[in-house]
């Protein structure tokens, strides 16, 4: 069953994840479920900040994306369908030395409806664990790059409307401000309903 995303505003998207140290039926169990989650909303990829957990986690889908890019994991060039859905736990991103700074519209499952202009350097590496704990390399670039570096931000509690320029930002400020006062009405009620 599909884990709730949480929206804007909520607390948690802004907490940086702590360390995976268990890669035990446990913990894929709830990687499982981010992937169940990711595709129920049709995302190409989900923090799990975004489902109410601060860790040091995500995963990334993008078979149905048509767009064109690059990959190559630990040295090798596997099909994407071998390695994707794709689960990066403690993921560290190195920018490519050769890459240029890209600029692309954005959006995310926590923002809904709402998408912006974001610029995000072309082509990265980046080091992570898989679901079982091995150890991994990943090098790519274009949209695999740009939708590892958005959810590798949400584990350290940062935002895609952080990287937006500020005149896209200023632009958009009405209906992220809208979104946070509903996500704050939503709490304020189901608190009530608690009570």
């Amino acid at each position: 069953m599909p884990l709730t995303i949480v929206q804007y505003n909520e607390p948690i998207l802004r907490k940086k994840g702590d360390k995976i140290t268990r890669f035990d039926p446990a913990f894929r169990g709830f990687a499982a479920e981010m992937i169940e989650t990711m595709h129920a909303a049709e995302g190409i990829g989900l923090a799990a900040q975004q489902v109410g957990r601060a860790v040091q986690l995500c995963v990334v889908d993008l078979r149905l994306s048509e767009a064109e890019y690059a990959w190559e994991l630990d040295g090798l060039r596997p099909p994407r369908d071998l390695i994707m859905p794709m689960v990066l736990a403690n993921p560290v991103v190195i920018p490519s030395p050769a890459a240029t700074v890209a600029s692309a519209e954005e959006g995310c499952l926590s923002f809904p409806e709402i998408r912006g202009e974001v610029e995000r350097p072309s082509a990265i590496a980046v080091r992570f664990h898989d679901e079982r704990g091995g150890a991994h390399l990943l090098t790519c670039d274009g949209l695999f790059a740009r939708c590892i570096q958005h959810e590798v931000d949400h584990l350290n509690g940062v935002l895609f409307i952080d990287r937006m320029p500020k005149e896209v930002r200023a632009e958009l400020d009405p209906v992220v401000k809208a979104l946070a006062k509903k996500t704050k009405q939503e709490r304020k009620e189901a608190g009530a309903d608690r009570s």
